[in-house]
């Protein structure tokens, strides 16, 4: 009795699940550096804002949509396939916008320092994010 009342205490709950935001937060970045054609962290120590920014949105848009799966879901089974799944569409949104933009190519834009594309790009995963998290039930 003594161990479940400790594992559904609220703060031990909450470093349950912040700690495997953090873990899946570590892991969906570790994918968008292997998506990407720069190299994300390299490009941000070297001064590349528009890295930065697009890098910080997609931050804020992996953080946003397990926040909301979290919010939804009681289990964390459920918080992290559903969050996943949130990720997997927000990784589908960064190509789209990839194929949207036929006149450039985002990835090269962004590293070699176009600020307004990373600005965009942030938007995107920023705003998408918001979409992905209404439809997370």
């Amino acid at each position: 009795m003594l161990l479940s009342s400790f594992w559904s205490h609220p703060l031990v709950e909450t470093a349950g699940y912040f700690s495997v935001t953090v873990l899946c937060l570590v892991v969906s970045m570790v994918i968008f550096e292997i998506v990407t054609k720069y190299k994300n962290w390299e490009e941000i120590k070297n001064g590349n804002v528009a890295v930065a920014l697009a890098t910080g949105g997609k931050i804020f848009g992996v953080a946003n949509i397990f926040r909301h799966s979290i919010e939804q879901h009681s289990s964390l089974p459920e918080m992290l396939a559903w969050g996943g799944f949130g990720f997997f569409l927000l990784i589908m949104a960064y190509w789209l916008f990839e194929f949207l933009t036929p006149r450039f190519n985002v990835d090269e834009e962004i590293g070699n320092g176009n600020r307004a594309v990373g600005l965009i790009s942030l938007i995107i995963s920023v705003g998408l994010s918001y979409v992905i998290s209404a439809s997370i039930t």
